[in-house]
């Protein structure tokens, strides 16, 4: 079947750190001669849709800026269209901060009615204090996405979730996660370029986020085997979904 998007995650399907994966390159290169423009959705919140741009350059892959999808794009509209005119103590890196600022969102350094939690590359513990002492105060917590851990050329180390976690044990609360497996980017990818799910396919190599995210989408998915998920435990998964589905 000739989907007409192609939704590809990016950290472990596209490459991993500073290196591009050269069968995702060439399969995307084939749908760019083929006049296919695929979409790249991601739950790394820490660059902007430019610097989003720059990195898939270096991996030789021209990307339309309106094709890219950042979990930090999609917490800021959350937060626009769920918590207007409240403000946000933020743990995060540039490229979330650049998103909430373009979104109106206040932030703000103590308190706020909202913790909004991003891969932090300079986390510290007092950042985390305080957020944890917010969410006991009644703030909300948000996170950008759920990954506890990434691929790199070097190997796997800690995500976004294993630091939101942390936050969320100590309050002794469940965190709102907005990026995968939260199908809220296909939505957006959706309604943004008048797509019908039938022309969607999703192609990511983490089961529990990318997979799962299409399947919570109702659209097709395509499991690669370079990132977080091996294929035979992704198989596996798929199946106790499947037999967990016929039961409802």
């Amino acid at each position: 079947m000739q989907y007409k998007a192609y939704c590809f995650d990016l950290d472990g399907t596209v490459y991993r750190g500073n290196e591009p994966i050269a069968s995702a390159v060439t399969f995307i290169h084939a749908l760019q001669a083929k006049g296919i423009e695929p979409f790249f959705i991601t739950n790394n919140s820490s660059k902007t849709v430019a610097e989003l741009q720059l990195t898939l350059e270096d991996m030789g892959i021209v990307a339309q800026a309106d094709h890219i999808y950042s979990s930090a794009l999609a917490t800021a509209k959350y937060i626009t269209e769920n918590f207007a005119g409240e403000r946000a103590l933020l743990i995060g890196s540039h490229g979330l901060r650049d998103a909430l600022q373009r979104a109106g969102v206040e932030l703000v350094e103590q308190g706020g009615s909202i913790v909004v939690v991003g891969i932090d590359r300079e986390v510290n513990y007092m950042k985390l204090a305080a957020a944890a002492v917010a969410v006991q105060h009644g703030a909300t917590l948000l996170s950008t996405n759920q990954d506890v851990k990434f691929p790199t050329e070097f190997g796997f180390v800690p995500g976004n979730g294993a630091f939101t976690e942390l936050i969320a044990g100590v309050a002794g609360v469940k965190p709102i996660y907005i990026g995968k497996p939260s199908p809220l980017m296909l939505k957006m990818i959706a309604r943004d370029h008048h797509l019908r799910k039938q022309d969607m396919v999703l192609v990511g190599d983490n089961h529990d986020t990318d997979i799962m995210c299409g399947v919570a989408y109702g659209i097709a998915t395509i499991h690669v085997d370079t990132g977080v998920t091996r294929s035979k435990d992704a198989i596996h998964a798929t199946q106790r979904v499947a037999q967990l589905t016929d039961l409802l």
